[in-house]
C-alpha cells in the first residue's frame, strides 16, 4: 500500500508594497530628522576653519580629522562642565525618583484621602516650562526679593544664600527635582495600579503591615517601572541646560561654561565655532548613549526577568 504524502502548502509571507508604504512616512522622518542631523555633525566636527592665502587672511574650511575631538577632550571649561553635571545628577536622580515613589506609594495605600487632588498637585509642576520654573525659582534665590530669607530673617536665623558658590548646584538641582518628581510619580502610581490587589490582600491575612506591603511586595513588583524612570531621569541630567542657563543672568557663579550644553552654545552661537560645538555635541552624545547602554545591560535581568 502506497501512503500518499499530502504537501501542506504554507502561507505566503508576501504581503505585497502594504507594509512598506506603511513604514515609509515613518522611515523617512527618521532619515530626515535623526539621520542626517547626526551625519552632518560627525561631517561638521571633522573640520575647521583654517587661515590661508599668505596676507589676505582667507578662512577657508579644511579636514582636520579628530582635531577638533582632542581640544573639546582637553578643554578645562568642557571638563569642568562634564564633572558639575555628574555632581548634578547625583543630587537629582536619588531625590526625584525617591520622592516620585514615595509619593506613588503614599497615594496606593487604601485609605488615603483627596487621591485625585494631590495626584494633580504633585504633578503640575511638570506642566511649567522649564524656563518659566527656572525664572521662578531664580526670584525665590534672589537676596533682594526672596520671600525665603525673609522668613528665616523673621526669626532670626540668617539668611541662607542660595546663589553661593558652595550652594547654587543644589539650588539648580532643586529646580530639576521640583519639576520631574511630578512625571516620575504618575509612572510609578500607573505602575501601582496594574498590581493584582489579590497580592496585598494575601499579605494583610499573613499580618503585614502597610509599610512591610510597600518594601516587600509593591516595590519589587514595579521595579522594571523604577529603572526605566531611572533610566530617562540619567539621560534628562546629562542634557540638562535650561536651569542654569536662566540662572546664569541672575548670578555670577553661574558661568557660560557650567554644563557641556552651555560650552557647545557658547562655541557655536557666541564664538562662532561650530566645528568645536559640533564635536563636543558628538563626545556628548556619545556619553548619553554609553551611560544608558552600561545601566540598562547590568540591570537588565532584574528589570525584565530575562539573562540577556
Amino acid at each position: 500500500m502506497v501512503a500518499a504524502t499530502v504537501r501542506r502548502r504554507r502561507p505566503s509571507r508576501r504581503g505585497g508594497p502594504t507594509p512598506y508604504v506603511l513604514m515609509a512616512p515613518a522611515v523617512i522622518l527618521l532619515v530626515l530628522f535623526l539621520l542626517v542631523p547626526i551625519g552632518y555633525t560627525v561631517y561638521l566636527s571633522l573640520r575647521a576653519n583654517r587661515v590661508t592665502g599668505g596676507g589676505l587672511g582667507i578662512r577657508r574650511e579644511t579636514f582636520v580629522g579628530l582635531e577638533n575631538y582632542a581640544s573639546v577632550l582637553t578643554d578645562s571649561a568642557y571638563v569642568d562642565g562634564l564633572l558639575r553635571m555628574l555632581l548634578y545628577g547625583l543630587v537629582v536622580v536619588p531625590s526625584m525618583l525617591g520622592l516620585a515613589l514615595l509619593f506613588a506609594l503614599l497615594l496606593d495605600t487604601p485609605r488615603v484621602r483627596l487621591r485625585a487632588f494631590s495626584r494633580i498637585g504633585i504633578f503640575l509642576p511638570y506642566a511649567v516650562p522649564g524656563v518659566i520654573a527656572s525664572l521662578l525659582w531664580g526670584f525665590l534665590y534672589l537676596p533682594d526679593v526672596s520671600p525665603i530669607r525673609d522668613a528665616f530673617e523673621l526669626v532670626g536665623l540668617p539668611a541662607p544664600d542660595f546663589l553661593a558658590p558652595g550652594a547654587v548646584l543644589f539650588s539648580v538641582a532643586n529646580i530639576g527635582v521640583w519639576g520631574g518628581v511630578g512625571f516620575n510619580m504618575i509612572v510609578l502610581f500607573t505602575a501601582l495600579r496594574g498590581v493584582p490587589r489579590e497580592m496585598y490582600d494575601a499579605a494583610r491575612i499573613d499580618g503585614a503591615g502597610e509599610v512591610q506591603i510597600a518594601l516587600r511586595v509593591k516595590v519589587p513588583l514595579i521595579m522594571p517601572a523604577i529603572i526605566m524612570t531611572g533610566i530617562f531621569a540619567m539621560i534628562s541630567t546629562l542634557q540638562v541646560y535650561t536651569e542654569p542657563a536662566t540662572l546664569q543672568p541672575l548670578t555670577d557663579t553661574v558661568s557660560q561654561t557650567w554644563v557641556p550644553l552651555m560650552t557647545i552654545y557658547r562655541d557655536a552661537f557666541v564664538n562662532a565655532d561650530i566645528h568645536s560645538a559640533a564635536a563636543a555635541s558628538v563626545v556628548l552624545a556619545l556619553g548619553t548613549l554609553a551611560v544608558s547602554v552600561a545601566v540598562l545591560t547590568l540591570l537588565q535581568r532584574r528589570a525584565f526577568g530575562r539573562d540577556r
